[in-house]
């Protein structure tokens, strides 16, 4: 059994959630109390120097960073579906993956940290920097998807799951893409069952 040290408002932990809950792998949940400086603490350092979440044990391994994870639990339990093992679809997915992780998740944790969980404290310079480079990536991903199901073909993938995390995010500041052809996307992505259960409770219907 895997165990999963997540905080349920990371959304790099849910989307691992998401692929766990999808695939049927048995894992155990372990709360970060992030909120009392959790991910700060020694034994918590011992795992991730980085101080993030989220962070998977198997056994004697140690694996951090989502997309990392992602792509470990796919290749382990040979989840094709998800991330296909040809040259082409496997680079397909791995580009959408880096494209969220290069470009969408910074604005996202701008937005987000500093007006949502800050607060008060928050750093107004650093929501207005996100908020200024949405419009162009929603142009790019709307151009993307425009005539596709999911950003990859038919069927989702892990790159589904990965942006789809940060979209929800987004949620939290009432900020949601204006283009039909995303919104459309992401809706496909939100009825998936993994998707549903990853969710906060604050954000489930």
């Amino acid at each position: 059994m895997y165990t999963l040290y997540y905080h349920p408002y990371s959304q790099h932990a849910r989307r691992v959630i998401s692929l766990l809950e999808e695939a049927g792998l048995d894992y155990h949940l372990k709360k970060v109390q992030m909120d009392k400086g959790e991910h700060h603490s020694d034994a918590f350092l011992a795992l991730n120097p980085n101080h993030q979440i989220p962070v998977l044990l198997d056994g004697d391994l140690v694996l951090t960073e989502s997309n990392a994870i992602l792509r470990y639990l796919a290749n382990k339990h040979q989840l094709n579906q998800w991330y296909p093992d040809t040259p082409v679809e496997r680079a397909q997915v791995d580009q959408w993956l880096d494209w969220n992780q290069c470009r969408l998740a910074t604005p996202v944790v701008q937005i987000v940290m500093n007006q949502v969980f800050l607060g008060e404290k928050g750093d107004l310079a650093a929501i207005e920097k996100g908020l200024q480079a949405l419009p162009e990536l929603w142009a790019i991903l709307a151009r993307h998807l425009d005539g596709r199901a999911y950003l990859t073909g038919a069927e989702p993938r892990l790159a589904d799951l990965s942006i789809a995390s940060n979209l929800v995010q987004l949620g939290l500041a009432q900020i949601v893409p204006e283009s039909p052809v995303i919104q459309e996307w992401y809706q496909r992505v939100l009825t998936l069952k993994g998707v549903q259960k990853s969710l906060p409770q604050a954000l489930v219907a």
